[in-house]
């Protein structure tokens, strides 16, 4: 039984288990995304990210025990100059794991893509379009603010600016004041 144990073993010796996540790992800092199945991903992120988190910190010895870990150098200077530089300021959760609906031909298996956050650029784009967006809240038309007269006879009718709620004024009336005479004009009908 193994109850309580947390890591998966994946149905390999260890040897061949801290290869394939050390290979992995490289090609997941290289390329930015890997598509594997949902147990391997769940893995790699649990192996990932501490070196991820380690390569905040860029010192001789992160660079070392990095590099013990991962064995490629390429991955590692990938790691230490792009990646890092995009990650620094991530508290953690630098991976997602996105579930795809196919599964795999020859097995059945669930299948995923395990990509860094911070480098999917369609997602990016929108929370930078969303954030550029900007917040309006909603006004009721009951809502009356005291407006400006008009500064001469001859304007009949101003905008207010448009950060400020519209009020339109009418022969020097504001809109509250035009509503409630129509209100009084309709009830004595």
């Amino acid at each position: 039984m193994r109850h309580g144990k947390k890591i998966n073993h994946l149905g390999r010796t260890a040897s061949h288990r801290n290869a394939m996540l050390s290979n992995m790992a490289s090609s997941l800092i290289l390329h930015k995304r890997v598509t594997t199945t949902v147990a391997k991903a769940k893995a790699l992120r649990q192996f990932v990210e501490p070196l991820l988190t380690k390569s905040k910190d860029d010192t001789t010895h992160s660079r070392r025990t990095v590099f013990a870990t991962l064995q490629n150098k390429e991955s590692v200077k990938e790691l230490y100059g792009e990646v890092a530089g995009r990650i620094a300021n991530r508290p953690g959760g630098y991976t997602r794991i996105l579930k795809l609906s196919a599964t795999r031909a020859g097995d059945n298996a669930d299948m995923c893509i395990i990509e860094l956050v911070d480098f999917n650029e369609t997602l990016l784009e929108a929370k930078n379009a969303a954030e550029a967006k900007t917040t309006t809240t909603r006004r009721s038309r009951r809502r009356g603010g005291k407006a400006e007269a008009p500064a001469t006879a001859a304007s009949t009718t101003e905008t207010a600016p448009a950060d400020t709620p519209t009020e339109t004024l009418v022969n020097g009336e504001t809109r509250e004041e035009a509503e409630k005479r129509h209100e009084d004009e309709g009830a004595a009908e």
